[in-house]
């Protein structure tokens, strides 16, 4: 179930057919999935609740052929590989893939291994992929390193156009947002005719935030279903932390250090546009999805890894061969006016905003290692919260 399939209308613009990033024309994602096992935790055995999820840019090589990209660090406590050549050329040249926090290396190694097996054996080849993570320890073994090279493999195979499946996939399968059931989420937004007609499409991994913080347009929600009536999968996570500590000597327990808790968790949000925008009109957008995510309740903790990657296909053909082979020596792009441009930037904040409404929505009750359940946000709970204050489809019912 998603926002609009529950008459919950984010925002004031029109999503694109599907209200996914997959609007923008070429977008294609693929998730790879594992859950097993149940019980305790045994590192290395399970129970694993984790995935991998991609977002290939365009219907091309993109590892050939770049598209501009601009990206925004709101927390910097989290990881999205890959940015400093973006930052340096304005280019993304591959594939993006989002995955569990000591995942990134694998997923990292296995995109560079993908790309390089078409390749001619004598073909020079380099790659600067982008991964970003976000920590899905309170309901998996992150340490026991499930994500494999051919679990990458399998979702860049799956990648495709179309609907987006969303919540409990992917690298969202173990994520916790707002102390209920998170992971990945999508949406789109079409700026009007007269500005351009574009599409800006979002893909979320959601996992940050406390209760009490959580709006959901505008309504907050997070008040309404306070923790002692829906209860956060982190209190069972701290209660073993506590007595894992306790097991430790005074010396050994001030060392240790987590990132869980509702303040230590993370998003990642990708933003994708088809609108014909330079590399540094990338970095504006892809700020944007800051105010997005502030709309949601998110205060950016110092636990948080709030990172955003924006890209343009709007331009092509723009680099080949990452451009060191390129025999030409100037190529002609287009680019937005400024006028043009603020609507795309309503657009994206939208998007982002209705893409981790729609990870919410999607998400199911999920209970991972040790017993821990991180329960989904009740449908028929949240239209009669917002029905209180004059939002959403029951509010006309009530009036």
């Amino acid at each position: 179930m998603r926002a609009r399939e529950l008459g919950i209308r984010i925002g004031l613009l029109e999503p694109g057919p599907l209200d996914a990033i997959t609007d923008v024309p070429g977008v294609r994602v693929g998730h790879t999935t594992l859950i097993s096992g149940d019980g305790p935790l045994r590192v290395g055995h399970g129970p694993v609740r984790t995935g991998v999820t991609v977002i290939v840019p365009h219907d091309g090589d993109p590892w050939v052929e770049p598209v501009f990209a601009g990206c925004h660090r709101l927390n910097g406590n989290g990881e999205l590989t890959g940015l400093e050549w973006v930052r340096e050329s304005g280019f993304l040249g591959g594939a993006i893939a989002i995955t569990n926090t000591h995942s990134v290396g694998v997923v990292r190694d296995a995109l560079v291994a993908h790309a390089a097996r078409s390749r001619e054996p004598h073909e020079v080849f380099w790659a600067l992929p982008v991964v970003g993570e976000t920590y899905d320890g309170g309901l998996n073994d992150i340490n026991g390193f499930h994500v494999k090279q051919s679990h990458l493999d399998a979702a860049l195979e799956s990648a495709s156009g179309g609907p987006v499946a969303e919540g409990n996939v992917g690298g969202g399968t173990g994520m916790i947002c707002h102390e209920f059931k998170g992971g990945i989420g999508t949406a789109s937004r079409r700026v009007a005719a007269a500005d351009g007609g574009w599409t800006v499409g979002a893909l979320v991994q959601a996992n940050y935030g406390e209760r009490e913080l959580l709006r959901i347009d505008g309504v907050p929600v997070g008040q309404a279903i306070p923790l002692s009536e829906v209860p956060s999968a982190w209190a069972a996570v701290e209660a073993l932390e506590a007595e894992a500590v306790a097991r430790q000597t005074e010396r050994q327990a001030q060392g240790l250090a987590s990132r869980s808790g509702a303040g230590g968790g993370s998003i990642i949000i990708v933003l994708a546009t088809d609108a014909p925008l330079l590399p540094h009109q990338c970095e504006r957008l892809a700020q944007r999805a800051s105010l997005g995510l502030a709309r949601m309740g998110s205060t950016a903790s110092h636990g948080s890894g709030d990172i955003f990657i924006a890209f343009a296909t709007g331009n092509r053909d723009i680099s080949r061969e990452a451009g060191e082979s390129d025999p030409r020596g100037t190529v002609d792009v287009r680019m937005v006016t400024d006028r043009t441009i603020s609507p795309l930037f309503q657009a994206a904040v939208e998007a982002t905003e209705a893409a981790i409404v729609n990870a919410l929505l999607a998400a199911e009750t999920m209970t991972g290692r040790d017993g821990i359940t991180a329960h989904a946000l009740d449908h028929n709970r949240l239209l009669d919260v917002m029905a209180q204050y004059g939002r959403g489809p029951r509010a006309s019912v009530r009036s």
